[in-house]
């Protein structure tokens, strides 16, 4: 079975998975990564981060304003949000794999607790942020290993899922109104390229990084296996 395939069994069966469990809150995770990366993008080319808002609807907004000399830095602001969550995708299933959970917990409560202090500031955003930083924290400190594998997992589940459907869900946007589908919209106003285009590439963009994570996930697996058979041969005692 190709790779390819194996990336869309794996997304249909993260639809399924995460739509049966109870995991509206959870979403908001992505949508934080998104806006965040707009916001460190943002930050980098000189422009200023006005705030960032997070809604129950799992939508986000990031406020920013940048110069009329420097215009052109909306370009890679606009590019930042769905490159930032897919890469962030493949990196959850990366930690997983190589047995660093702990990081990838401690990477989610930075960003969260960075977008608290200096980016969120409606009132679902913050309530959100404060309740998803402590829940973490705590399930980081619970001592039952598969507990805690199944709250990353279902995160790391989460995010992939909504890092490749959010793209597409932005090609049915820009199918109806090229001019309502967010930051494919933006691309298109500033660079002449049309918005589905756009929209197709952050599309492709989350698929490769999903058939990345994908892959780690499923090599991480296969190592730890194999390493549990070698463990269990060489602990034998007559």
């Amino acid at each position: 079975m190709s790779n390819w395939v194996k990336t869309i069994l794996f997304l249909i069966g993260s639809a399924l998975l995460t739509h049966w469990i109870p995991s509206s809150f959870f979403r908001n995770l992505d949508t934080m990564v998104h806006e965040f990366g707009h916001a460190v993008v943002t930050l980098a080319l000189s422009g200023q981060v006005q705030r960032i808002e997070l809604y129950a609807n799992h939508s986000g907004v990031t406020l920013s304003a940048i110069s009329q000399a420097r215009s052109w830095s909306i370009i890679p602001v606009a590019l930042a949000g769905y490159t930032t969550a897919s890469i962030f995708a493949w990196f959850l299933f990366s930690a997983f794999a190589r047995g660093k959970q702990q990081v990838g917990f401690l990477v989610m409560i930075a960003i969260s607790t960075i977008s608290l202090l200096l980016f969120v500031r409606n009132g679902f955003g913050i309530m959100f942020l404060i309740g998803f930083i402590a829940l973490t924290i705590i399930m980081m400190a619970i001592p039952i290993k598969w507990l805690r594998n199944f709250y990353y997992l279902l995160l790391a589940f989460l995010c992939l899922e909504e890092s490749v459907f959010g793209p597409i869900y932005l090609i049915q946007a820009a199918s109806r109104d090229a001019r309502q589908a967010g930051d494919a919209t933006n691309l298109a106003l500033h660079t002449g390229v049309p918005t589905m285009v756009w929209a197709i590439i952050f599309t492709l963009f989350a698929l490769w990084c999903a058939k990345q994570a994908v892959q780690a996930f499923l090599g991480g697996n296969k190592r730890s296996r194999s390493t549990n058979r070698q463990s269990s041969a060489y602990s034998y005692r007559d």
